[in-house]
């Protein structure tokens, strides 16, 4: 099982990318990963593997209830295959970016089966709760 672990800060670079972080990528595996929208103005991002897992799961909320469907389209509506570059780097989705309030400096944090990347002051907040 892959495990997200670890804090780590990050910058975006001019064009908007950010380099993940050699532990995140060594548990990623591969260049593709997923991302979509978090739960308190972050980003989650995903392996295949475990965002498979996640699709599963939030495919079992029957899409017959108003909960089903606003929860699949919050989950899939956002969500986005991204690949890294050679050096490790990510183009952050504009949608994703702005969703999360990122725009230059940023946490990586390791959270089990997946990882999250929220603005640097958004998760001194959050820590802080």
């Amino acid at each position: 099982m892959k495990l997200f672990l670890g804090e780590y800060d990050h910058r975006l670079d001019e064009r908007g990318r950010v380099t993940l972080p050699r532990k995140i990528r060594f548990e990623l595996g591969e260049r593709e990963l997923v991302l979509t929208k978090g739960f308190d103005e972050c980003i989650f991002g995903y392996d295949l593997a475990a965002w498979e897992k996640e699709a599963a799961k939030q495919l079992e909320t029957p899409v017959t209830t108003e909960e089903g469907r606003t929860l699949r389209r919050y989950v899939f509506g956002a969500a986005q295959k991204v690949e890294t570059d050679k050096l490790g780097r990510v183009v952050m989705p504009t949608h994703l970016k702005e969703y999360a309030g990122i725009d230059d400096e940023v946490k990586i944090i390791g959270a089990g089966d997946h990882f999250e990347i929220w603005h640097k002051k958004t998760w001194e907040a959050q820590k802080n709760k």
